[in-house]
């Protein structure tokens, strides 16, 4: 028996889920990616985490990041090399409600955002 699939602390969900290439991508079938795969393709790539401390936001061990990474990337060389549409979508996760200790949540785009916008109330 296998062992249960442990959700992935995931920041926030994507704002654009679906891309398709200029020239008719749409005839051929779509890559879909996880929400899990795309958040560890953000935090390694787009914020520089390394695969330990992505591990530690996402509540996941090291070498599943690394699994997790690699079919992202896979997924990531199929849409650039293929032509083909890309979708974000499904996979085991949970959102952060930005309150977590101990996880990294200092860095969530979440509770950014809502900082931000204080500050902006402060100021005016």
């Amino acid at each position: 028996m296998s062992r249960p699939r442990k959700c992935r602390k995931v920041c926030c969900l994507p704002e654009t889920t679906e891309f398709v290439p200029v020239g008719g991508g749409r005839r051929c079938a779509p890559v879909v990616m996880t929400v899990d795969e795309y958040e560890a393709i953000r935090l390694i790539d787009r914020e520089g985490y390394s695969q330990e401390d992505c591990g530690d936001y996402m509540g996941i061990a090291r070498t599943t990041v690394q699994q997790i990474y690699t079919s992202a990337r896979e997924k990531l060389a199929a849409v650039l090399v293929d032509g083909r549409p890309l979708l974000i979508q499904g996979g085991s996760y949970r959102l952060c409600d930005g309150k977590e200790p101990g996880r990294g949540c200092g860095g969530c785009r979440k509770r950014i955002r809502v900082n931000v916008k204080t500050e902006l109330t402060q100021e005016e």
